[in-house]
């Protein structure tokens, strides 16, 4: 399975990346994958792998490249429960400097870095995001309608908010089809109903649905939240939307 560390311009630097993709020589759909709070690390790498072996060219930028390369913080081989406010309180600096506006900028660079790779087809991309990513996932879907053609956001948090420019209040831009995996403990059901009929209203074509028996951060093995059948169940969901969204063009 190739893999790349990679540079991408943007308009504020070079973000460091990486990307997996098959080793046939051939073009195959682009998925732009964001990461938890953690950032880019042995986890994310192992599931941009895994869509590779199933026919996916799947880009992993560094969040934080503004601060340096990954890993900008130390992350512990294993984020256990005692120890994850801590490793999220260093990180947090890092999370608010990464404002709307820069995320939008990255988006743009991402997804025409994406498009140019000569292993990657014309076709639509697919867009996903694990914890904070889900936002950015919906902000570049919303932002880029002609382009991003599914997008999946899991444990995602801050997805309604009374902000102007909350999540769900972008959704009747995004021309994606859109799955959510929430874990029970991630939105109110207050939250999740307002982010449902949002989807609803716009006639965007979803799945939202509350993994049983899950707690935030269910899909990352390294980490005390992850659970087996949940993240089996995030592979079903995940395959299948981009299975029936993207082709090579």
């Amino acid at each position: 399975m190739p893999t790349r560390t990679l540079r991408i311009p943007t308009p504020d630097g070079q973000a460091d990346a990486f990307a997996a993709f098959p080793g046939h020589g051939e073009r195959h759909p682009g998925v732009l994958l964001y990461t938890d709070v953690f950032g880019v690390r042995a986890e994310l790498e192992e599931k941009a792998r895994e869509l590779a072996r199933h026919g996916y060219y799947v880009l992993v930028p560094n969040l934080y490249y503004r601060h340096g390369p990954a890993p900008v913080r130390e992350i512990p081989a294993h984020i256990g429960h005692e120890i994850r406010p801590a490793v999220v309180a260093q990180l947090m600096p890092l999370v608010e400097a990464h404002t709307t506006e820069r995320a939008l900028r990255d988006a743009d660079a991402y997804l025409a870095f994406l498009a140019a790779q000569p292993e990657v087809g014309a076709g639509p991309v697919g867009v996903i995001g694990y914890c904070m990513g889900g936002v950015l996932a919906l902000r570049t879907a919303a932002a880029h309608p002609d382009q991003v053609a599914a997008v999946a956001g899991f444990h995602c948090g801050n997805l309604v908010t009374d902000a102007p420019d909350s999540p769900h209040r972008l959704v009747p831009k995004i021309a994606a089809q859109v799955h959510l995996g929430h874990a029970e403990n991630d939105m109110t059901s207050l939250a999740l109903g307002e982010l449902d009929q949002a989807l609803d209203a716009a006639g965007v074509g979803h799945t939202s649905e509350i993994y049983p028996g899950t707690v935030h951060g269910f899909t990352m093995s390294d980490t005390d939240a992850f659970n087996p059948s949940a993240l089996q169940r995030h592979w079903d969901r995940l395959l299948s939307l981009l299975g029936r969204t993207l082709t090579n063009g």
